[in-house]
């Protein structure tokens, strides 16, 4: 497994001279007491009670995995374990599933009432769980129960990889003959911004011993789909593709489009970059990082907000999600050594949190990208 201890925590806007690092600290510290602590009509984390909180899908009205563990990951990496132990127990209050072909992962979309809104999980949440309880873990120590974080996040580690296998209803996140992890669990094709190899080689670390060689390979593997997943000229990934890379061209009855890149495909370039700052496992990373940086600041330099199929044809249709977009070719810049790194970061700074009632997917992307450019989305 490669080393932690080559983690850069590079603070990108000092290096690049746009903040002092004063400025940079109180900046994060704002945008994350605005997405928890701000006023309704822009933050989007509710307590509930005196020991529970959701994140709320501002733009479908409703709780789900994606932002429950991405609410953790902030909140264990800004220090917060009120937050974190709300997020984590309203999690396994209400979205756990306890039975059934699913028992074991959690219900994707929940209302906010905590009433479930489906009976099947999305594995980029199940993953950001495991990651952020291993954090939680090493941080704060473990507690009892559900807080007891890193028996939580070996448990679900093992599900995700072993469901089914003893003959029992369901089917494992990751297909175990090419160690890549599903769209969703019915169906044999992937989703690019679910390869998250940086976690997959801290889960080999903590999970249970006999699946530290699975863990391994799925790192390996996923280093390799990425870089097949993402077009060797404009760093652009589809939202949903094949296991062989190629963007996703079937199931539009059921899901609509999604081989072109468009809103969940923005995060696979942030994940390739905190991938490189975390291990520098895998050098092709640089070029897609470059790639996409430049494909933005040059090929549609004057139409930066739309719809590309990720050979860059310029589709019909404008961005649902702009500031997602500027915050993560802003993050490509850990792994880019272009000529557009600066500008990105610097874009991206000079751009502030979104409002309105699609703020919480751009700006938990927002969230991310000022951890990681400052040097405070670490391992732990």
């Amino acid at each position: 497994m490669k080393e932690a201890s080559k983690a850069m925590y590079r603070n990108l806007f000092v290096e690049f001279g746009i903040a002092d690092e004063r400025t940079v600290d109180e900046r994060v510290k704002e945008t994350f007491d605005t997405i928890f602590f701000g006023p309704e009509d822009q933050k989007f984390y509710h307590e509930v009670g005196y020991n529970m909180g959701y994140m709320r899908d501002t733009g479908n009205d409703d709780a789900r995995t994606e932002g429950m563990s991405y609410g953790m990951m902030m909140a264990v990496q800004m220090g917060n374990k009120d937050i974190f132990d709300r997020l984590w127990l309203w999690t396994k209050t209400y979205m756990y599933l306890d039975e059934g072909p699913n028992a074991g992962y959690f219900c994707w979309s929940n209302a906010t009432d905590g009433t479930k809104n489906a009976d099947g999980p999305a594995p980029d949440g199940e993953e950001f769980f495991a990651m952020a309880l291993i954090f939680a873990s090493k941080r704060w120590g473990d507690g009892e129960g559900v807080f007891d974080y890193m028996s939580q996040a070996r448990e679900l580690l093992s599900v995700m990889i072993h469901k089914g296998e003893d003959g029992s209803e369901g089917r494992a996140m990751w297909d175990p003959d090419n160690k890549l992890i599903r769209f969703i669990t019915p169906l044999d094709f992937s989703d690019p911004s679910y390869h998250l190899p940086h976690f997959y080689d801290l889960f080999a670390e903590y999970c249970n011993p006999e699946d530290r060689d699975f863990w391994l390979e799925a790192a390996k593997n996923s280093r390799d789909y990425l870089v097949k997943a993402c077009h060797k000229d404009t760093g652009l990934s589809a939202e949903y593709a094949d296991f062989d890379g190629t963007p996703h061209v079937g199931h539009e009855e059921i899901f609509g489009r999604h081989d072109w890149y468009y809103s969940d495909a923005y995060r696979t370039v942030a994940n390739v970059a905190l991938d490189w700052a975390w291990f520098q496992a895998d050098v092709r990373f640089k070029k897609i990082a470059e790639n996409l940086q430049r494909f933005f600041c040059e090929t549609v330099a004057d139409h930066p907000f739309g719809i590309y199929a990720i050979d860059g044809t310029i589709l019909e249709g404008e961005a649902l999600h702009p500031v997602a977009m500027t915050a993560v070719n802003a993050q490509a810049s850990l792994a880019s050594d272009g000529e557009h790194a600066v500008q990105c970061v610097q874009k991206f700074w000079d751009t502030p949190l979104r409002e309105g009632d699609r703020r919480y997917y751009d700006n938990c992307l927002y969230m991310f990208a000022m951890l990681a450019l400052s040097g405070n989305y670490r391992i732990y």
